[in-house]
């Protein structure tokens, strides 16, 4: 007898639907206004920094699919108790890449390129090794896209130089980031 389940069909349906769907009115459905403000600045330092309006879209876009899916993955229960343990490992770097990240935009000058590249790299590859086994080849090219994207030293010195063109965006990206924290979201 074919081993059938309805669950496991709804799943890869919403997780289809949801991969076409990376819309800025989808995102909003999915991700908070905060989360979205958020998303909306990473475009535009990705733009300014690239030149490319293209890639800045694609990166993001890449990004919302990422979030979606590992989403609806946690939401069916879809992780193993070691898997979850390696999402609370995730989680827990992913906090202290937002509060380094804070700390070097508040503080002037403390910026250190090695040091948020390796906390970005940290996350990617514990994000991959936590959805190998549940995302396509296609979905963990995306995740290497964007964390490799954003890991970019010559991206991230422009981002943290005081006064530079993308100073702007990222105070705009920490005061959101602060806030998110403060709510216990991140």
């Amino acid at each position: 007898m074919e081993s059938f389940s309805s669950k496991d069909m709804a799943m890869k349906a919403q997780n289809k639907i949801l991969s076409r769907m990376a819309s800025k009115s989808m995102v909003q459905m999915f991700i908070d206004d905060t989360s979205s403000e958020i998303l909306d600045e990473f475009y535009r330092v990705s733009k300014i920094h690239s030149g490319n309006r293209t890639e800045a879209q694609k990166v993001v876009k890449d990004l919302v699919k990422v979030v979606v899916k590992v989403g609806v993955l946690f939401r069916h229960d879809r992780f193993s108790k070691e898997e979850l343990s390696l999402a609370q490992d995730f989680k827990k770097k992913l906090h202290q890449g937002v509060m380094t990240a804070i700390s070097f935009q508040e503080v002037e000058f403390t910026f250190d390129k090695a040091v948020m590249t390796e906390l970005l790299t940290d996350c990617r590859d514990i994000l991959l090794k936590l959805v190998e086994k549940h995302l396509t080849p296609k979905s963990l090219g995306r995740i290497r896209h964007v964390f490799n994207h954003y890991s970019d030293q010559d991206l991230l010195t422009n981002l943290y130089t005081p006064g530079g063109p993308l100073w702007p965006n990222l105070t705009k990206i920490c005061r959101d980031l602060n806030k998110l924290v403060e709510e216990g979201k991140l």
